[in-house]
């Protein structure tokens, strides 16, 4: 008896240390992931909460792939009134201190290792480029600077004005700020009324032309609010967001005589598969928000794209649509390097220039002065600003790569005092595309962006670099830089130094301001299309020929909107999550 007593007192001890160990498990998880419906996609049950069937399966009304910029505002949107499942291929953004902090916004993108919350990419135009990995997406990485779009866009993309109106105002309450103006910032203000970029709009969101002071995500601390800190607006009950989530496939049913989305199938971080389904309402939905690199590539591996794609890696086809991956675009940015004497204030874009000729100027400084962002491993990714060089495609060798990696380690900490400032075409005409490379979609697809293929833009940064230069010459431009007024090629001969890339120079490129636009072009990560409205969805975003099926996102946009995007597809998000409960709803929504 004794021994039977022994061993029960064993056993409950044993009992009680496994739930303890459960529970620190589930306090470290909840403080690692702030909210409690954010868990580890390995946690998922097909059994779990939701269901709406007589069986034990859970399903959901809306399944939306990506927990981005807009998939965030999306869910949280949804799940005041209907069940959302997230998925995100990421981890969060919570506790990584590269992601939180203005300081360390160029470390977080020189960060190429598999569990970066920034996942870098090469253009097959030779442009070292990135994509974000993480709950919150872009918003996570990004430079953080805030504007609505101007109101010629909307009436473009044919939304609702009145709607559109009020979800800005619902994101910008949430994790927007006016930012407090850095020294540098405030010179690029001055510098730009002194060369007739005009009038001053003062501190505004909208998108007017002449000199303005935008919004910023980063608040008066420096510390990052992403697009996941929306989730706080969510019905905690009706929410499931998993990260580590790597959605494969969209699974269909084609018995009808439009395919019709059932689910997804995904892995969770220990490559477990699973897969996870709809109601059987007609109007429950999987909502792509994968981004413009991802959402392509997505509905490619799930079989709705051109035909020919499709076949060349036997991917059985659902659905033809010659348009999925066509019109991809980047705007085209090209800096000029401003050397201090000093140590400058880090400071990324606050002020910005809207000129009427189809550019816009803004800055940026003091990034790559630690010694953590110099002496680290950035792969090829130049230290100055955390920006991305270019490496002509031929020669991407691991050898030169080794090399740039070796040379940059011993850059001296003085080659980093200064600022650039930046000149970005808006609205180019010049297009690509993107294709598949394998089936594995850890892999980055491959994508052509075609920098300066329309000559109406390469004119363009001709006379942007013109204006920078006239900026960086101004009176009060060069009495903050304490500098004599540099001449053109010198400023162009030093942006061309500073540049840290393996661009092989050619011997007119700081004399031929074409040349230079094509030698040191780098991007701004503003890139979008390839799932056009018209041509891949409709004007409600759902996905053609096909049922239950939409994607929200900028893979939907044929231009940026603004002068920097974010904004916009925050404000998407909450727009469309607000239009499709009130068309399902009515009145009854609670939004």
């Amino acid at each position: 008896m004794a021994a039977f007593v022994g061993a029960l007192k064993l056993f409950i001890c044993l009992l009680l240390w496994l739930n303890t160990l459960s529970s620190l498990q589930g306090a470290r998880d909840f403080s690692e992931f702030r909210y409690p419906f954010i868990k580890r996609a390995s946690s998922f049950s097909s059994s779990s909460s939701f269901s709406s069937s007589n069986t034990d399966e859970v399903s959901y009304d809306y399944i939306i792939v990506g927990g981005g910029t807009a998939g965030c505002p999306l869910a949280a949107t949804l799940s005041r009134n209907f069940s959302v499942l997230v998925l995100e291929r990421g981890g969060v953004p919570f506790s990584n201190v590269n992601v939180s902090f203005l300081r360390n916004f160029h470390i977080a993108l020189a960060d190429t290792s598999p569990a970066s919350a920034s996942q870098p990419f090469v253009s097959t135009d030779g442009v070292i480029n990135a994509r974000a990995r993480v709950l919150g997406g872009g918003t996570c990485i990004n430079a953080g600077f805030y504007t609505r779009a101007n109101s010629d866009f909307i009436k473009r993309v044919g939304w609702d004005a009145r709607l559109v109106n009020e979800s800005y105002p619902w994101v910008e309450r949430q994790i927007v700020h006016q930012p407090k103006l850095a020294r540098w910032q405030d010179a690029l203000k001055d510098g730009l009324l002194d060369v007739g970029i005009s009038p001053y709009n003062g501190f505004t969101y909208d998108h007017v032309y002449g000199t303005k002071v935008g919004g910023t995500i980063f608040d008066r601390f420096g510390r990052r609010h992403t697009a996941a800190e929306l989730l706080a607006s969510a019905n905690p009950k009706m929410l499931t967001v998993l990260v580590y989530a790597t959605v494969q496939k969209v699974l269909f049913d084609k018995t009808g005589k439009r395919p019709k989305a059932m689910g997804v199938k995904f892995k969770d971080e220990n490559g477990n598969q699973h897969q996870a389904f709809l109601t059987n309402d007609r109007r429950s939905e999987v909502i792509l928000s994968c981004g413009a690199m991802g959402t392509p590539q997505l509905l490619m591996l799930s079989g709705v794209g051109p035909k020919a794609e499709l076949e060349r890696l036997n991917i059985s086809m659902v659905l033809h649509n010659e348009f999925v991956g066509k019109g991809m675009a980047d705007n085209p940015m090209n800096s000029v390097f401003v050397p201090m004497t000093r140590p400058v204030e880090q400071s990324l874009i606050q002020t910005v220039g809207i000129t009427k000729m189809g550019v816009y100027i803004e800055a940026s400084s003091g990034f790559g002065q630690s010694q953590d962002s110099i002496r680290c491993h950035h792969g090829i990714l130049s230290a100055e600003i955390g920006q991305l060089s270019t490496l002509p495609p031929k020669q991407r060798t691991k050898e030169a790569i080794e090399a740039f990696i070796k040379g940059k380690k011993d850059i001296p900490h003085e080659a980093f005092k200064g600022g650039f400032i930046l000149e970005k075409i808006a609205m180019p005409l010049s297009t690509g595309h993107l294709n598949l490379v394998n089936t594995n979609v850890d892999d980055n697809p491959s994508v052509t962006f075609n920098y300066f293929g329309h000559p109406r833009d390469l004119q363009r940064c001709v006379n942007g670099i013109r204006m920078a230069a006239k900026v960086i010459q101004s009176d009060r431009f060069t009495n903050f830089a304490k500098c004599d007024k540099p001449t053109m090629e010198k400023l162009l001969n030093m942006s061309v130094r500073a540049n840290v890339n393996l661009v092989p120079k050619h011997t007119n490129d700081t004399k031929s301001l074409e040349q230079f636009c094509k030698d040191t072009v780098i991007t701004i990560w503003h890139y979008h299309g390839g799932c056009h409205v018209g041509k891949v969805v409709n004007h409600d975003h759902r996905v053609l020929e096909t049922r239950r099926l939409r994607i929200i996102d900028g893979s939907t946009f044929s231009e940026s909107p603004g002068t920097n995007p974010q904004g916009t597809v925050l404000m998407m998000g909450r727009y469309m999550g607000v239009k499709i409960l009130r068309r399902r709803l009515g009145k009854a929504a609670h939004v």
